[in-house]
């Protein structure tokens, strides 16, 4: 399966987003995700925040890619 990014066109309606084309489940798992890494970023007062989501996201495509 390939991931869809939200494109902020959100709609509620039926099963899917027809925005992004993902499981309204789905939307909301990834959202409780981000606000955890946001709440996480804030609690730290990270001066520099801009580099806290790439490194993130590297960090997790770097153990897929070890765990594939």
């Amino acid at each position: 399966m390939k991931f869809s990014p939200c494109i902020d066109e959100c709609t509620h309606e039926g099963s899917h987003c027809k925005g992004c084309g993902r499981p309204h489940d789905e939307v909301a798992e990834t959202k409780q995700m981000v606000m955890a890494l946001v709440n996480y970023a804030r609690t730290k007062a990270y001066q520099n925040p801009e580099e806290f989501g790439p490194a993130i996201g590297k960090s997790i495509s770097k153990k897929l890619q070890q765990s594939a």
